[in-house]
């Protein structure tokens, strides 16, 4: 079924607004207490450092902000879930942005600048407001959606490389979790395998047999971080697999040639 068609899943706009601004909170929070030889690690993202991978999230809430202040679209043309799959062609041209947008700046001052553009733009905001996005045209509250994975992403990037703890808000993770999920069953749409991802989803996908009643035959099982990881290629399926990271049983529960589902 096309994501047209099938059934949307619904997010509350509030707390959605409510878990960006959160999650961008604790990364700003933080930002501000990395010394040199952290910022200096590689992120692991590419040739980025760890101090430009902050600096691109401080861009993530300062172009949601410039978004806001282009003139509306007309027509939503991307949903949330059809987000995942349009990224790639943009990696290049975002990187360039943020470097441009960024230059120069403290990375606290960079902070506290995204965050009060940010916040002051989702206030006069509503959420059936039709961004003009280099992406294609999406709702506020659609790409609102996908902030918590971009926010959610990277914090995880900067906990690993900077050996940092920076706390995850759990309505950006269920978000986060729930629309990767969702990517999942639209490139493989069916309902022969069952994908778990305690508490926050549980989707089913793949073509083949589809089960109605009692434990399904093919279950595939993983925590959120895991799963953030693998749809978006920090972690592989058998590395994953091989650190009981996953769990996986049936003869279609292989989903290695599905993932990542970003790049």
């Amino acid at each position: 079924m096309s994501p047209a068609k099938k059934k949307q899943r619904t997010y509350d706009q509030a707390k959605i607004r409510a878990a960006v601004t959160a999650q961008f909170g604790h990364v700003a929070a933080a930002v501000g207490e990395l010394g040199p030889e952290q910022l200096a690690r590689p992120s692991g993202l590419g040739h980025w450092d760890v101090g430009e991978l902050a600096a691109h999230i401080a861009w993530i809430a300062d172009s949601l902000a410039a978004g806001l202040a282009r003139p509306p679209g007309a027509v939503a043309e991307l949903s949330a879930v059809e987000w995942p799959f349009a990224t790639a062609s943009l990696a290049g041209k975002i990187s360039e942005a943020a470097r441009e947008t960024l230059a120069g700046a403290p990375l606290p001052e960079l902070f506290e600048r995204a965050g009060t553009r940010m916040a002051e733009a989702l206030e006069a905001a509503p959420g059936h407001r039709v961004m003009d996005l280099w992406i294609g045209d999406m709702t506020l509250a659609d790409f609102l959606v996908t902030r918590t994975v971009e926010l959610v992403v990277h914090t995880d990037d900067l906990n690993r490389a900077a050996d940092l703890g920076i706390p995850l808000d759990r309505q950006a993770l269920a978000a986060c979790t729930r629309l990767l999920a969702d990517a999942l069953a639209v490139k493989a749409p069916g309902g022969s395998v069952e994908v778990r991802i305690p508490p926050f989803a549980v989707v089913q996908c793949v073509e083949g047999p589809r089960h109605t009643r009692g434990t399904p035959p093919n279950v595939v099982e993983t925590d959120p971080l895991t799963w953030l990881r693998l749809a978006t290629g920090r972690t592989g399926w058998a590395e994953a697999l091989d650190a009981a990271e996953v769990s996986a049983g049936g003869e279609r529960a292989d989903l290695s040639g599905l993932l990542p589902l970003m790049r």
